[in-house]
């Protein structure tokens, strides 16, 4: 448990190192519960620990890539996703087909078409 996003954010960066090309990592929680921090540690230290690279939920988009680092991210948040099936019109399915790394926030929203092989 962390107390703080400065380790919440440490947290995440500690599993960037561990994740495999092709990871999909499912982030529950409730509203505020420091998904997108630990989705930021994680995609910052793929990325060189850039603490000026801007990482923010994708509440609106649905979807933001980050493919400029080690390895590339794609980070998802469900939140306001309509139908599950508007995960096949952003592409997530071929995101998730990647040998980069996929991060969900408010995965249950997703239905059948998060895949079996997940971290959660």
């Amino acid at each position: 448990m962390s107390r703080t996003t400065g380790q919440t954010e440490a947290f995440g960066a500690g599993w960037a190192q561990i994740l495999e090309p092709g990871a999909i990592l499912l982030l529950f929680g409730d509203l505020g519960a420091g998904k997108t921090v630990f989705a930021r540690g994680i995609i910052r230290a793929l990325h060189g620990i850039d603490e000026d690279l801007l990482v923010t939920s994708p509440t609106f988009t649905l979807m933001n890539p980050y493919l400029d680092g080690r390895l590339p991210v794609h980070h998802f948040d469900l939140y306001r996703l309509a139908e599950p099936e508007d995960l096949v019109w952003i592409g997530a399915e071929e995101s998730f087909d990647t040998p980069g790394i996929s991060l969900i926030e408010w995965p249950e929203r997703g239905g059948e078409h998060i895949p079996d092989d997940h971290l959660a």
